[in-house]
């Protein structure tokens, strides 16, 4: 499954485009704020890169000028905004293509598809190749996670997980940003869907916050999104001590 981020400050724009990609074959991390997108797409590595205009923090048209000084993947603009000039200056500013939000879903998709060939991140079946994420470490501030050796370490320590601890850390941290519920959670990890009893994730995230310096009363690291889920909080990492 290829990766890609979005970013998209409309949360149920976001949620709906996710959904709809990740029933064919693409993973989606949803970030909500341009001025943060930057250091979620160099933590992830994604295939492709996807940007609204009107952002907060940042906007789009900036984001993908900065983006190409150091990444070159495929950017598309997804954007409201029906105007030639903008979707002139996009291309100048370094955007592989500029699709209005308008465009029919299955349009979208198949233009995606497109980019994600031509980068050498998909082939010309109906599926995409799957990502090659699991063969390339993160980062994220003072965490170092090595899928390869399964070694993490943070602040330069090295932190000693159990083989379920560390799945579910690279679980989370490969979604960073994004919200994972208990059910996603358990059908990754365990191959089981949620029962709305089982408490085992609640368990080994509450065992993760403790083993990487989360707080046990306000995480910040590892959130608990309430009615949703947990996410991984990409920035949250840079001062061990904050």
């Amino acid at each position: 499954m290829s990766k890609i981020v979005f970013v998209e400050d409309d949360q149920d724009v976001g949620e709906l485009i996710a959904a709809y990609l990740g029933r064919h074959g693409i993973d989606v991390i949803v970030e909500s704020r341009g001025d943060r997108a930057e250091a979620v797409i160099s933590a992830i590595q994604p295939a492709l890169v996807m940007l609204d205009i009107m952002l907060p923090g940042k906007d789009g048209m900036t984001l993908c000028r900065d983006l190409r000084a150091s990444w070159s993947g495929p950017i598309v603009l997804l954007t409201s905004l029906d105007s030639d000039m903008n979707h002139i200056l996009s291309l100048e500013m370094g955007a592989n293509d500029y699709i209005l939000k308008t465009t029919p879903p299955a349009v979208l998709l198949a233009r995606l598809r497109l980019h994600l060939r031509q980068a050498g991140n998909g082939n010309s079946s109906e599926e995409i190749a799957p990502a090659q994420s699991g063969h390339k470490a993160l980062r994220f501030g003072t965490l170092f996670i090595d899928p390869i050796n399964r070694q993490v370490a943070l602040s330069d320590e090295n932190i000693a997980l159990s083989t379920a601890d560390f799945d579910l850390l690279w679980e989370l941290a490969t979604h960073a940003g994004q919200t994972l519920n208990r059910d996603a959670l358990l059908k990754t990890l365990r191959g089981v869907s949620y029962d709305g009893m089982d408490r085992s994730i609640d368990v080994a995230v509450s065992r993760l916050r403790k083993k990487l310096n989360d707080s046990a009363t306000e995480p910040y690291r590892i959130k608990t999104i309430r009615n949703k889920g947990y996410l991984f909080a990409p920035h949250a990492w840079e001062n061990i001590n904050a």
